[in-house]
């Protein structure tokens, strides 16, 4: 019997023939992901960037070969090479940002709207897309505004273009005042002073947040304060309230009520807006035990949301909420190929003024499919595991005295250090077990045992299905690497002793 006969890469993915013509290469693909992460073997490869950079350009170059190598070897290669050389978010002692591992499902579902490539610029495009994404971020956003007169919520790239959408509608909303003024915290995400940046606004005033939150007291002299300095008597300074539900470093929510409250109150004096950055604690609504946290969340004026942190999508799932579609109204535009007044008037529906992008693909389809997959339920005790898992971590690190706990967790974030390292120690102990190809940890600077600020090491935990074993290895590897460093004798650090979250097998739900 003859070899079957190589795939042919410039086979088309969609189509009747479009499945057959993936099946191969899917399987070389699986094959590929399965085998890089056996030879990887741990969270991150062993190296620094130069080695990693080098071993790619060995196995893959030359990147555009004079002739074609086929389908399955470039697939095989790159793929391998990829997968060998990842962080993978899947391993339980990736965890650093907030960065999750994608579900199965959602995955699959991404190739689906891959293999179809619909473009959500225009109907003629995308006639089902467009459908499902109007009638997903609808139902989504009614979850976080359900007293708005017409929820609505567009999909965006992740926190920074909904930050940067919201900043911009709010510039819209008041474009006949004098120019917005952004007040956030200390805290606030980098992505609300690139916003301000990107659309010429003045840099937003930044107020501090000593203890890790913005205070509404605070805001309040902010926007008493806006036009002290003002020598004309006109019309009072707009201003744009951003506070944030599960900072970057460690997951703090700021008292969104009080910041509610706060921002009304001065409406009467002048136009105010209140955007809040649930980027990372948005999903809590979805958590019955957790949705108390982000209370308040349904009187802002815009929300962002991102389903790739706390939503395990394949990157890139943000949204942003509105309470009123109307408010979405700056974002028209007319492009007489996209969006003719004639096509609109006869009902084609108008899909420009959805993103500030042209070209969109459809990213509602892994979330609709996650949704409809795992239901509230399900999300829930993917949620309550992760918070659940973080509380464990916190306990373990509390119960040893080799190591400090800077705060009990809000979400999944969990910032520790040796007992007695120097901030110099910390540093190097995460380059350390990066280089080691050992543990990804991130870093945070907050307030110390003495109040003043040190850098902390930062465990954010996304895996829902970590177990505790894996937690006390985690620990143990930054003791171990921690005495290495000191020079003490052995580097070995006895196991903690076992806890209620210390145990070999499934954290405690």
């Amino acid at each position: 019997m003859s070899a079957p006969a190589p795939p042919d890469p410039a086979a088309l993915a969609g189509g009747t023939a479009g499945s057959r013509a993936l099946r191969p290469l899917l399987h070389t693909v699986l094959t590929a992901l399965a085998d890089g992460a056996a030879t990887r073997c741990g969270p991150l490869p062993a190296g620094d960037p130069l080695t990693v950079a080098d071993r790619l350009a060995e196995r893959c170059g030359p990147f555009l070969p004079e002739h074609g190598l086929g389908a399955d070897e470039a697939l095989r290669t790159l793929v391998l090479a990829l997968a060998e050389g990842a962080a993978d978010p899947a391993d339980p002692h990736c965890a650093a940002h907030l960065h999750c591992p994608p579900l199965a499902v959602a995955t699959a579902a991404d190739l689906a709207a891959a293999a179809l490539n619909p473009s959500l610029d225009s109907w003629d495009q995308a006639p089902a897309a467009s459908a499902l994404e109007t009638q997903v971020t609808a139902e989504l956003a009614r979850l976080v505004h359900p007293a708005g007169e017409a929820p609505d919520a567009l999909v965006t790239t992740g926190g920074t273009e909904s930050n940067l959408l919201a900043v911009l509608l709010a510039r819209e909303r008041f474009a006949h005042h004098p120019p917005l003024t952004v007040l956030c915290g200390a805290n606030a995400h980098h992505s609300v002073h690139r916003a301000t940046w990107i659309l010429g606004l003045p840099a937003p005033r930044v107020l501090p947040t000593p203890r890790g939150v913005l205070d509404p007291v605070t805001v309040h002299r902010a926007l008493d304060d806006l036009d002290t300095l003002r020598c004309d008597p006109g019309p009072p300074t707009p201003a744009l309230v951003v506070g944030t539900a599960g900072t970057t470093d460690a997951g703090i929510i700021d008292p969104l009520p009080a910041l509610a409250d706060t921002v009304a109150a001065h409406r009467d004096r002048r136009p105010a807006l209140l955007h809040i950055d649930a980027a990372y604690g948005g999903p809590l609504l979805l958590s019955p035990a957790h949705a108390a946290l982000v209370a308040g969340l349904e009187r802002a004026d815009s929300v962002t949301l991102d389903l790739h942190k706390l939503g395990w999508q394949p990157v890139a799932a943000g949204l942003l909420t509105v309470p009123d579609t109307a408010l979405l109204a700056p974002l028209g535009h007319r492009a007489d190929y996209l969006n003719a007044d004639d096509d609109t008037a006869a009902g084609l529906p108008d899909l420009l003024g959805r993103s500030l992008r042209t070209t969109r693909r459809p990213d509602i389809l892994k979330i609709a499919v996650t949704l409809r997959a795992l239901g509230r339920t399900g999300i829930a005790c993917l949620i309550d595991a992760v918070c659940a898992a973080a509380r464990d971590l916190a306990a373990l690190v509390d119960a040893d005295p080799a190591l400090v706990l800077q705060a009990e967790p809000t979400i999944s974030t969990v910032l520790f250090r040796p007992a007695g390292a120097t901030d110099e120690q910390v540093a190097a102990i995460r380059r350390g077990l990066l280089a080691d190809g050992r543990a990804v940890l991130g870093r945070a600077q907050a307030p110390g045992p003495d109040g003043r600020p040190a850098l902390w090491l930062k465990a954010t935990l996304l895996n829902p299905h970590v177990q505790g074993g894996d937690l006390a290895a985690l620990l143990k590897l930054v003791l171990d690497r921690h005495a290495d460093l000191t020079h003490r004798p052995g580097t070995h650090h006895p196991d903690p002793a076992p806890t209620a979250g210390h145990l070999q097998g499934p954290v405690s739900r």
